[in-house]
């Protein structure tokens, strides 16, 4: 057992504090850089390209993606729905995690899936880094990236995200995957 897994509260104790916030007798702890979960990044060879890690940050939940060795330019991201990474198509992710039953998009009036993130750019020298702060709180992001049954995936496009075309944002291939894993305690 280590320190962290002693200090992080239970959902118990996180519900039993939301009351208490909410009645006005006592604020919620900032738990920042908590790490909730990671994934490794594979290419469609097999070759290790990088990591994404879900941190809390504040009472929200933030995504950290670093990545090397791929092709140089603007590349979609996405949460998919199953926590498989099957090369070299990467089909087994399935599509983009959407409990909400959304359009895909950003840029979509019926957008957007919980799965939907921010391209990620690659410079020149094939790295790139992108950190994003998930919607929603960090209790329901839990419950459906990881608490899922059957896991979830991070999945690297071969092109741009146009933030609005239902179901994939017209990105293109899957490049490279990733299964998100609890950490060790």
């Amino acid at each position: 057992m280590t320190l962290r897994s002693l200090i992080r509260p239970s959902p118990l104790v996180a519900s039993a504090a939301a009351v208490l916030l909410i009645s006005g007798c006592a604020t919620i702890p900032d738990n920042t850089g908590f790490q909730v979960a990671s994934a490794k990044l594979v290419s469609a060879s097999g070759t290790s390209i990088g990591a994404a890690k879900i941190e809390t940050h504040g009472r929200g939940l933030r995504l950290d993606v670093t990545v090397i060795g791929l092709a140089p330019g603007v590349h979609g991201l996405h949460l998919h729905a199953t926590g498989s990474c099957n090369a070299p198509g990467f089909t087994t992710a399935g599509p983009h995690l959407n409990p909400d039953k959304r359009q895909h998009g950003t840029e979509s009036s019926g957008g957007s899936h919980l799965g939907d993130l921010p391209n990620l750019i690659v410079g020149a020298d094939g790295s790139g880094t992108l950190s994003v702060m998930l919607p929603g709180s960090a209790l329901v992001l839990e419950a459906a990236i990881l608490r899922d049954p059957d896991g979830t995936a991070i999945v690297v496009h071969a092109g741009p995200d146009d933030y609005r075309t239902d179901p994939s944002g017209n990105s293109g291939n899957r490049i490279a995957c990733g299964v998100f894993s609890l950490p060790e305690r």
